[in-house]
């Protein structure tokens, strides 16, 4: 098992990526310090690579691990074996080697084919709410999935790994331009909005905006600011509304590109190049980056440095995919006590399925139990991919007497490659690790015997056996 998960067959990437660099076998394999005959063997998936290899390769030729290690492929094939594994398509038993292929042969169509049948199941969920009330979670779950602007616009972040490097400069600039007009950031931001906007700024009680935690009137030129907001999100906030009001065109310019039809996508799309942006001035990209690996990635100790929630650093995290200067490619997640998944992203390999809740495997759901805790765990999906994690609940209000702040809980994690350079993983023996086997969701899980399990694989038929009683009521036939 510990041979598998830290070794991969990438043959046919590498040899594209040699030919795009135009270097030979031999010159390859001078610069990482290898045999040429091994860089034949691997280019022809006879030897696999290994995680340190690749990191390597990563480091020597500048280029994100993602697109040397094929985590994007890794991405598209999840999503393509979720497409042919709807029972609806009969498409028979086809295995998850046939759809590599696809992908490696050809990954454009395999795209086109996954967005082909996105726009089915939109128009096949829609024809079916009008003619069937929502009477279940699962529907309501599939029709909020399928919101075209919410999905459109996570597919923009998705593309540019949720990383836009002219947000991040102008952010950096501004962030050194508000120091020089105070050293606290929350007084900068107050002196800019007042002296360049003319606009007052105003913490209000509770009862005059009770559902409302930031409210911009033009009319009245101000920025009224909850009471229930800590500190940081109330920087936060105002490092929001100067994204809007002086890098609005900026904002638009990356919204323009990504070719929004509806208003909904566009008003989205911009909230959340502003929210990147109040993130990219609270922690400037290199100074960040910088206290993250002396830190060992240690989000506690971030978000008291750059005066952040624990949510806002752990996200900011994900964002450090600048080539010349890279962090870890986190992925990132968030939870409610429900298990509903409100916000994901992925800078790697890990892979979120486009409904459903989380795997209950998966430690993060266990968080609640213990607030402010940190837990930590090494996961395995499915494909043996193994991963280092880290969750703890939050709120994002305090609230009051009789109306606390909802509990929320934040997933951080890595490919297991990375781990050694996380504070949190000093506890752990990554050699000898077993990690623990965890799938996307229940819908597209296919682990046979979990007691955990609470929904039956869409991909698998049934099995019914009056005279035993397993561990989990659904048993289903393997390949």
């Amino acid at each position: 098992m510990a041979e598998r998960k830290e070794k991969t067959l990438i043959g046919p990437r590498i040899r594209r990526l040699r030919r795009t660099l135009g270097i030979t076998q031999a010159q390859m394999a001078e610069d990482l310090g290898v045999s040429a005959s091994y860089i034949n063997l691997i280019e022809g998936n006879q030897r696999p690579i290994s995680a340190n290899l690749l990191l390597t390769l990563a480091r020597v030729y500048d280029f994100d691990i993602s697109d040397v290690g094929g985590m994007g492929d890794a991405r598209l094939v999840s999503e393509l074996m979720e497409v042919i594994r709807d029972p609806v398509l009969e498409a028979g038993q086809v295995g998850k080697n046939d759809v590599e292929d696809i992908v490696n042969a050809s990954p454009d169509i395999a795209r086109a084919f996954v967005h082909l049948y996105d726009k089915y199941r939109e128009l096949a969920l829609r024809t079916y709410s009008d003619n069937n009330p929502l009477t279940d979670r699962e529907k309501v779950e599939l029709l909020e999935e399928s919101a075209r602007s919410v999905e459109s616009v996570r597919q923009m972040l998705q593309d540019y790994r949720n990383y836009f490097p002219e947000l991040d400069e102008a952010a950096e600039a501004f962030s050194a331009e508000l120091s020089t007009i105070h050293e606290d950031p929350y007084a900068a931001m107050i002196q800019q909005l007042k002296g360049q906007h003319g606009l007052r700024v105003r913490v209000v009680p509770y009862d005059i905006m009770p559902n409302t935690l930031r409210y911009y009137d033009r009319h009245k030129r101000g920025i009224d600011l909850s009471e229930l907001l800590p500190q940081s999100g109330r920087r936060f906030q105002l490092a929001f509304q100067l994204g809007m009001l002086e890098f609005g065109e900026l904002i638009d310019s990356y919204v323009m590109k990504a070719g929004f039809t509806d208003r909904d996508a566009i008003g989205l799309a911009r909230v959340s190049l502003a929210n990147y942006f109040a993130a990219a001035v609270l922690m400037p990209y290199h100074s960040f980056l910088r206290e993250a690996e002396k830190t060992k990635y240690d989000v506690q100790l971030l978000s008291h440095r750059f005066n952040t929630s624990f949510e806002q650093t752990a996200h900011r995290l994900t964002t450090l995919q600048k080539p010349d200067a890279r962090g870890i490619p986190f992925f990132f997640v968030r939870i409610d006590t429900a298990g509903n998944v409100s916000k994901r992203f992925s800078a790697g390999r890990f892979h979120f399925s486009k409904f459903g809740g989380a795997c209950p495997l998966w430690n993060i759901h266990e968080c609640f139990e213990s607030p402010g805790r940190i837990r930590t765990q090494i996961i395995q999906m499915p494909d043996d991919t193994t991963y280092f994690s880290i969750a703890r609940t939050i709120t994002r209000t305090d609230g009051f007497y009789d109306k606390p702040g909802p509990k929320l809980a934040i997933g951080l994690g890595c490919d297991i490659a990375y781990a050694k350079r996380l504070v949190y993983a000093a506890d752990h023996n990554l050699e000898k690790a077993e990690p623990t086997p965890i799938g996307v969701n229940c819908y597209l899980c296919e682990r046979q015997n979990c007691a955990s399990r609470a929904h039956a694989p869409l991909s698998r038929k049934l099995v019914f056996d009056e005279r035993a009683r397993g561990i989990s009521l659904y048993r289903f036939q393997d390949d």
